[in-house]
């Protein structure tokens, strides 16, 4: 049987001890989870609790489910290309998903900047989401005192609180509210309720399915709300006291109509010339005048862009830009005068078609 790609890619980060083990033993016990590749830093660190049946070769092991568990060798790359290797090469059967697990003090940003930059690991996986676990015990002393555990948290597309049962209900109703304020665009949700349904397909386009979640992935409600920057006088109070989460801004840039393809370019350009190791984490959904029966979809960690890409149509009937930004330090009445300036300039000569479509590439960065 071909291969099927791009292979779903999700990564599970989260802060020293907060569970991610755990959760993940609990995970790979699902049905829905047979076939997947499990990746860590080093088996020494971790205590997957499955019978371990065979030493496949170097860095993988076959768990008993079907499951392979493999070790980082040096880089994840090459780790990552590893596996398609086996998988074209028929010595794996199947491949249906991979979850790379990160040490707990990992800034999660580089993994992700290695599954969007690499040219031919981006023809074979695709970022699903981000699952990030938070220790509802320890939660918030450890999101004020280290930065990398507020980062894993702003970029999660699926926040996870973790031993809830050993905290206070005060305790934890107070770190969800944190967390919300600190990420508003991710799904919340308690380890002990959180299944494979729950946390994977968390992405915009499941090709099995041929369906698409503009809403979802963009983290607004059903009636299309969009949060508020972290800039907005009115929510300015709810930071004090948290130094780390008061650096980290969620931004929602909003147009009405059809942009040109120049001008989006140019606004990526910009963004990533300006404030490209700031920005955490960007999504978006563009109509274009160009081409607006097709969304164009970008999704960028700081200065790395995935390969654009078309969905076939609109999925929820709802036009028009939709831009998410996460940044740490960012200015953010400079980041919206810049996409004042592209959605409110006067009409452009249309680019060639042709030099647009045949290269989606081009995109800012990309060239």
């Amino acid at each position: 049987m071909m291969p099927k790609f791009p292979v779903p890619v999700s990564v599970l980060t989260g802060f020293l001890g907060a569970g991610k083990t755990t959760l993940l033993n609990r995970l790979l016990k699902s049905p829905s989870l047979a076939d997947t590749a499990v990746i860590i830093n080093e088996f020494g660190d971790v205590a997957i609790d499955h019978l371990l049946v065979e030493q496949a070769s170097d860095g993988v092991i076959q768990l008993s489910d079907g499951c392979l568990c493999c070790s980082v060798r040096g880089d994840l790359v090459d780790t990552l290309a590893d596996l398609v290797d086996r998988l074209q090469t028929g010595r794996i059967a199947a491949l249906k998903r991979v979850v790379i697990e990160t040490t707990g003090l990992a800034d999660p940003l580089p993994v992700l900047q290695a599954i969007m930059a690499h040219p031919v690991l981006v023809q074979a996986y695709r970022l699903d989401g981000v699952i990030t676990l938070v220790d509802a015990v320890n939660g918030g002393s450890t999101l004020d005192s280290h930065v990398e555990a507020v980062k894993q948290a702003a970029v999660a597309d699926r926040l996870v609180i973790a031993k809830a049962e050993l905290a206070a209900e005060g305790v934890v109703d107070t770190l969800e509210t944190r967390l919300k304020r600190l990420n508003p665009t991710a799904v919340l949700l308690r380890s002990a309720q959180a299944g494979p349904a729950d946390l994977f397909d968390a992405g915009l386009y499941d090709p099995s399915k041929k369906s698409a979640d503009v809403r979802r992935w963009l983290g607004e409600d059903a009636t299309g709300h969009h949060h508020h920057a972290r800039g907005d006088p009115a929510h300015d109070h709810l930071h004090d006291g948290h130094r780390h989460d008061s650096r980290i801004s969620s931004l929602s840039l909003v147009h009405d109509g059809p942009l040109a393809f120049s001008a989006i370019e140019t606004f990526i350009d910009l963004l990533r010339s300006s404030h490209g190791e700031k920005l955490l984490r960007m999504k978006g959904v563009i109509e274009l005048i160009e081409d607006p029966d097709r969304p164009l979809v970008v999704h960028g960690v700081q200065n790395i862009l995935h390969p654009p890409a078309f969905l076939p149509g609109w999925p929820d009937g709802v036009r028009g830009t939709r831009l998410v930004l996460i940044a740490l330090d960012i200015d953010e009445h400079h980041v919206r005068r810049m996409f004042d300036a592209i959605t409110g300039r006067p009409a452009v000569d249309e680019p060639d078609r042709a030099a647009i479509f045949d290269n989606p590439l081009s995109i800012a960065g990309l060239r």
